[in-house]
């Protein structure tokens, strides 16, 4: 059986992809300059995504305050994320990786094959790009917004 996420320690693969916006988000750009928390979700307006996303935008900005910067990503193409950020009011970004389809889910350990759609994984990547932290959820498993607080606090 193929392991499942990626370990601790481990430098994160860098990956460009389009944005709910039209713009494409590269991670080293990013962590360069913050801490990045990748969140890895199956699909756009499903109940739990919902529910999630909208825990999580109401934390953007203290995570933003500390330093870190928030991704969503799914398999959904970038019109259906821009529709589902539109309807939760999320500011943070979404990122598609529709095609090749679940190229960066797969390089993660989350891409759940069979479906086509991602496992709920989390990892929070440092400014020196090694993943400091990760959770994994089934795709119905809600996952707790404390945690994302709990790593965070733990970045110093």
């Amino acid at each position: 059986m193929p392991s499942i996420g990626l370990a601790i320690g481990v430098q994160a693969p860098d990956f460009q992809l389009p944005d709910h916006r039209g713009g494409k988000v590269r991670l080293q750009d990013l962590r360069e300059q913050r801490a990045v928390l990748l969140v890895f979700f199956p699909f756009a307006f499903t109940e739990v995504c919902s529910s999630e996303f909208r825990a999580l935008q109401s934390k953007v900005k203290a995570f933003e305050h500390r330093g870190v910067t928030v991704l969503g990503i799914s398999c959904d193409s970038p019109y259906a994320l821009a529709e589902f950020a539109t309807r939760e009011q999320l500011t943070l970004d979404l990122l598609s990786d529709f095609w090749p389809h679940g190229a960066v889910c797969r390089e993660y350990g989350v891409l759940l094959d069979d479906k086509g759609f991602a496992m709920r994984g989390s990892f929070l990547v440092n400014r020196k790009g090694n993943i400091v932290w990760s959770l994994l959820n089934g795709p119905a498993d809600e996952r707790d917004p404390r945690e994302y607080e709990n790593a965070i606090a733990r970045l110093g």
